[in-house]
């Protein structure tokens, strides 16, 4: 056996389809997901985290924003090898909770169609039925591209985070366009208060997007201006013209949103550092 050490962090973009699930979602990642989380990876895993997800911005839509919530794990070694593939129990993965994410149609199951899911199997969910695909990237432990911000500190004010993935119809044209035209843009724009990137590993679950990105505002107005009201001039770029199913938005981002854009909106503040803070599903009284 070869256990392979390999520091990761990843991230998982977790949607709500309807406010009537939210409150069901939140119950089962609370009581059920958590506890089976720590059960299996505590061992190997150093931070396990549950962010919030803002408020969808103005036209925050066109770009992918998902709505629920986004969980971070920094790994110490990859659990996705043979090594790691014989568990002693199995993960409570019942398939509504892909209904409520919009992993998969939202329509009543039948209770073939209840059973109990691989956990493996819930999270390489959506994508080829045509519904969003589920977002599980994982991606160097640091972030490896500062673009602009270096040098902020905690005394510079909270901050507003805009954090994505992104899939190019073409990789190479894709990332060619991100470096000369995406980047120096927003390196311009005075809303950005920092802007960093990191490439996907594409060999630990096979996430199929190509990049995960953070910029940092002030709030969703100054978002807006640069994101929305900045790019309506922007040139809509060859990769995008030659791939219409991908990218068929005219404007800035281009990509078709919830499959090859998505991502969220975030403060600087974790709802729960699991590992740390979490002392089981506690109801009012």
């Amino acid at each position: 056996m070869a256990f392979e050490y390999r520091p990761m962090r990843s991230v998982i973009y977790v949607d709500c389809v309807r406010e009537e699930y939210r409150h069901r979602l939140q119950h089962w990642l609370y009581s059920v997901h958590v506890p089976d989380s720590i059960s299996k990876f505590a061992p190997y895993c150093n931070k396990y985290t549950f962010y919030n997800a803002l408020p969808v911005p103005p036209e925050g839509e066109r770009f992918g924003t998902r709505r629920m919530q986004m969980t971070e794990h920094y790994w110490m070694v990859n659990e996705m090898t043979p090594e790691m593939s014989v568990n002693v129990f199995t993960e409570r993965m019942p398939p509504i909770v892909l209904r409520w994410q919009g992993m998969i149609p939202d329509v009543d199951l039948t209770p073939e169609q209840s059973a109990n899911m691989d956990g493996d199997t819930h999270r390489a969910s959506g994508g080829d039925n045509g519904m969003p695909p589920f977002v599980f990237a994982h991606v160097p432990i640091n972030w490896q591209y500062d673009y602009k911000g270096k040098g902020r500190t905690l005394d510079d004010g909270p901050n507003y985070r805009w954090q994505f993935v992104l899939r190019w119809p073409c990789e190479k044209t894709g990332e060619k366009w991100f470096e000369e035209v995406f980047v120096p843009y927003f390196q311009s724009r005075p809303e950005v208060n920092r802007f960093v990137s990191s490439r996907i590993y594409h060999d630990v679950v096979g996430c199929q997007f190509h990049r995960l990105v953070e910029m940092w505002f002030d709030g969703p107005d100054e978002w807006y201006a640069a994101a929305v009201e900045g790019t309506r001039d922007m040139a809509q770029p060859d990769w995008a013209k030659e791939a219409p199913k991908e990218a068929p938005q005219a404007q800035f981002p281009f990509l078709k949103p919830n499959h090859y854009i998505v991502g969220m909106f975030l403060s600087d503040m974790a709802a729960s550092d699991n590992l740390t803070q979490y002392r089981g599903y506690l109801q009012m009284r």
